[in-house]
């Protein structure tokens, strides 16, 4: 959940500390005080598009920063070990983002600079926003079939993940095919390219690791004064009269005399003895090395020239001797693929036939398996619905498959159907609010008062499913009154139940059930507007309900609705 909201410089907001608790909060005020500025600071935080115009006029940048916990199991965490930020094991994060006045965008997570796209990355698994703009994104029939997945839960997911690993692979062969396919012209040019460049590697007559075992021999022949010195100094310093071999054989012959007089003694002469010829080994094998040695300026030339040779390789086929032998073996198959395109597109036509058959059932199981999800969500959403006073409200989850091509695509029932990297379904969300009437796409739904219960219908089931530590709400309930507006108010409370909800409305009925209340106030003085929150006590909560009743003056009569509001409240979460 979203515990610490703190922003600095922001739009009208000098400096402002929100905590945050569990539950539903609900955030009110008189409009223009700076409650969507909030919301706004909070969408930044996730990685939303900043501008300079948030910044605070006269201050140089504007901050956000919030702090998040979350539990062990929470995705967020694997989030941060693909981008190596660290959470510890008190689970606490903290997203900052803060928009100079010359518009630079600076992001920081666990104190760690990242870009926008790594903050946008954790904001999609942290924070879940939901405007009148969001709510129309929702409906849209892209995002039909990722809901529905979302929905199908675990088995649908493994059975994704069997269907990419035979999709990739599908796709390979198509796009070898086509580009083998491609025009005479074009593959004869392709194929000349491939004749120069593997004549060129031919020529060079690589070895593998040739270029680590040529710069070894360089160095020591351009070392060569330093190495026979170094072998010299520790030859001499071993052999001859008064050297290190010398006394070693003194000590010897020193011990042996009282060996047979003390065993320990015995055992240490022995050991010595082991040491002695050890040394002498050694100094026959620098004597053999020092007349191996021999300075050859005309290797050491042909060793660069060699290795030249192989870095203008590289720049043009590789990092290292191996990557450029690779590249010569993929060229020499694809001239041969060329030369014999015939055969080759023959082979390839047969492989695709069987990898798309392999394709297409995995794709078959996840259009099963979104079949029997698609009527459980049906039924889910009829019951939200209902709940909502959509009771009359057709809802259908509509499954078609997208068209393929003749001769390309694997067949299905009579027709050629198209894969996809989610398969060959085609997701539409469709719904009826009345009677008679024919089943529209969402987003045609007509009034704004339905789409924001459908939205909430939407997001009652989804939540659960998405995993997001905090779901927002800015003014979905615009549009809406009487027993409507108190079914989405127990409808936002609902999806608080699994979630932390913050939710700005100007309902009375959504305000009566926050677990918190935050009025927002905004001050203005001669040349100066402040923005600042205050947490509403159990009092000053129903002042503030009887005024969004009104919206004018306190009365006992507004007073006691406000009451019995909190009371139908209290006694619906019980």
């Amino acid at each position: 959940m979203l515990t610490e909201l703190s922003i600095r410089d922001f739009a009208i907001i000098d400096e402002v500390s929100v905590t945050f608790k569990e539950g539903l909060t609900v955030l009110t005020g008189e409009t223009g005080a700076g409650k969507s500025i909030i919301i706004d600071a909070i969408q930044l935080l996730s990685g939303g598009r900043g501008s300079v115009e948030y910044v605070r006029h006269g201050t140089k940048r504007a901050e956000i920063e919030g702090l998040f916990t979350v539990e062990d199991h929470h995705m967020v965490i694997d989030v941060a070990q693909e981008f190596g930020v660290e959470i510890g094991e008190d689970r606490m994060i903290v997203l900052h983002r803060s928009i100079t006045h010359q518009g630079k965008s600076i992001c920081r997570i666990n104190g760690k600079l990242v870009t926008l796209g790594i903050l946008k990355e954790f904001g999609r698994v942290l924070i879940d926003i939901h405007s009148q703009h969001e709510t129309q994104s929702l409906m849209e029939p892209e995002r039909h079939i990722e809901l529905l997945d979302m929905f199908a839960g675990e088995a649908l997911y493994q059975a994704k993940r069997d269907y990419h690993r035979v999709f990739d692979h599908y796709q390979t062969l198509v796009k070898r095919y086509r580009e083998l396919s491609e025009n005479e012209q074009e593959m004869a040019q392709r194929l000349d390219l491939l004749d120069f460049q593997l004549k060129e590697l031919q020529s060079a007559d690589l070895e593998p690791q040739e270029d680590e075992k040529l710069a070894e021999e360089r160095n020591k022949l351009a070392n060569f004064e330093k190495l026979f010195q170094s072998v010299q100094d520790a030859y001499h310093a071993l052999y001859g009269e008064q050297k290190g071999l010398d006394w070693i054989s003194h000590a010897l012959s020193a011990l042996e005399t009282s060996n047979d007089v003390d065993a320990e003694l015995s055992e240490m002469t022995e050991e010595l003895s082991n040491y002695y010829y050890l040394m002498e080994e050694m100094t026959f094998k620098l004597s053999q090395r020092m007349e191996a040695l021999e300075f050859d300026p005309d290797r050491l030339n042909e060793i660069e020239g060699r290795l030249n040779e192989i870095n203008r390789l590289k720049k043009k086929y590789g990092q290292s001797v191996e990557e450029i032998l690779e590249y010569a073996a993929k060229i020499e198959e694809e001239i041969d693929e060329i030369k014999n395109k015939d055969s080759h597109l023959s082979k390839l036509h047969h492989q695709i036939e069987e990898s798309g058959k392999d394709a297409f059932l995995d794709a078959k199981h996840l259009h099963d398996i979104r079949t029997s999800a698609s009527d459980r969500l049906a039924q889910h959403i009829h019951e939200e619905l209902k709940d909502l006073y959509l009771d009359k409200a057709e809802f259908d989850v509509h499954i078609t498959h997208k068209e393929g091509k003749q001769d390309q695509d694997p067949e299905w029932e009579g027709s050629r159907v198209k894969l996809t990297p989610s398969g060959f379904d085609h997701i539409r969300f469709l719904i009826s609010t009345n009677p008679g009437e024919p089943l529209k796409e969402l987003h045609k739904v007509a009034s704004g008062g339905e789409t924001s219960r459908i939205m909430l219908a939407l997001k009652r089931i989804f939540s659960k499913h998405q995993g997001v530590t905090s779901v927002i709400f800015d003014e979905v309930d615009t549009g809406v009154s009487g027993r409507v507006a108190q079914a989405i108010a127990e409808k936002i409370y609902g999806i608080a139940e699994g979630s932390q909800v913050l939710c700005i409305s100007h309902l009375p009925q959504v305000a009566s059930m926050a677990d918190t209340h935050l009025r927002i106030e905004k001050d203005v003085t001669e040349n100066h507007t402040s923005t600042h929150v205050v947490e509403l006590s159990s009092e000053e909560k129903t002042d503030e309900i009887s005024r969004m009743i009104t919206g004018a003056e306190l009365t006992d009569t507004t007073r006691e609705h406000a009451k019995e509001l909190l009371q139908l409240a209290a006694k619906h979460k019980a």
